[in-house]
């Protein structure tokens, strides 16, 4: 299915990774929101389950390894265009976790990446919601 002008909303997990006081952020390389630093994350595949996902593309974009569980939010992000047609429309669920072994490396389609003390998230330019989530997700 296409991402763009979809004609379903596309499922997605993302992964709150954990380590002390900091937390894994990705620059994302492509769109929708280049540039922007996110949860890693990406689409689950068919017939994948959601850990799987999860835990999939937490390796694929940083090369991490961790024990997750949830998920703990499941949220929805849709984007229109100016006549009103939705050009993208995810549901993604957030996986919590902290890393078990792996270096971290950007890979697959982040751009970038790197440890954020969690108080520091909200100095980025981020997708929408993420400062927001992570310090809610933090005090659960």
């Amino acid at each position: 299915m296409q991402r763009s002008y979809p004609s379903a909303p596309l499922v997605g997990v993302s992964v709150l990774c954990i380590d002390g006081n900091r937390v894994l952020l990705i620059k994302r390389g492509k769109d929708p929101y280049k540039d922007h630093w996110s949860l890693p994350g990406g689409l689950v595949e068919l017939g994948e389950p959601l850990i799987a996902a999860a835990h999939r593309e937490l390796w694929e974009e940083t090369r991490i390894k961790a024990n997750l569980t949830g998920p703990v939010e499941t949220f929805d992000t849709i984007q229109r265009d100016d006549n009103g047609q939705v050009v993208s429309h995810y549901v993604l669920s957030v996986f919590l976790g902290s890393p078990v072994s792996g270096e971290a490396i950007a890979g697959d389609d982040a751009a970038a990446l790197e440890w954020v003390a969690a108080h520091r998230v909200q100095d980025r330019l981020t997708t929408p919601g993420t400062p927001d989530r992570i310090s809610r997700l933090l005090m659960k």
